[in-house]
């Protein structure tokens, strides 16, 4: 939120209105590490050995220990809310959609976030629109480790 003359608050975030079709979104960068992915099996329980056991990690096709595939959405999803595009604005996150894990995240790996404004549709209520978005997480290489469709309602302008 931010503070206008007089004391008011408003959201900095973008209106429904404001997305347009075929516009690129795309987020800052971060680099995922290690205490990135022990935090994260400790916050989820999930402790595979893929993504907790060096040892183990050294046989698979990666040979090393990898992010979980959940991480990097949720490390997708905080990348867009740092950029402020939804901030204040967003009623609900209505779905993920078609989402594919297309290559490992690496510890050291930095990603980012590019998004593609895919439609923009109205509600029955007057208030709010859904924006739905593709969106690709790509490593500092230029791959795509991720991509998925996001469907987001939104706030229309008062």
């Amino acid at each position: 939120m931010t503070t206008t003359r007089g004391g008011t608050s408003r959201p900095r975030g973008r209106y429904w209105e404001d997305f347009e079709v075929g516009e690129v979104l795309v987020t800052g960068r971060r680099t995922v590490d290690g205490g990135d992915v022990s935090r994260f099996a400790g916050l989820t329980g999930d402790f595979n050995p893929l993504h907790t056991d060096e040892e183990y990690a050294t046989t698979t096709p990666f040979g090393a220990r990898v992010a979980h595939g959940i991480l990097t959405l949720a490390v997708s999803n905080g990348a867009q809310n740092l950029a402020g595009w939804f901030e204040g604005t967003t009623l609900a996150l209505l779905g993920l959609d078609r989402v594919r894990f297309t290559a490992p995240v690496k510890f050291g790996d930095t990603v980012h976030t590019e998004m593609t404004v895919t439609a923009c549709r109205e509600t029955s209520r007057p208030d709010r629109g859904v924006v739905i978005l593709s969106a690709v997480v790509k490593n500092q290489r230029g791959d795509t480790v991720c991509g998925y469709e996001e469907s987001v309602l939104m706030r229309r302008r008062p």
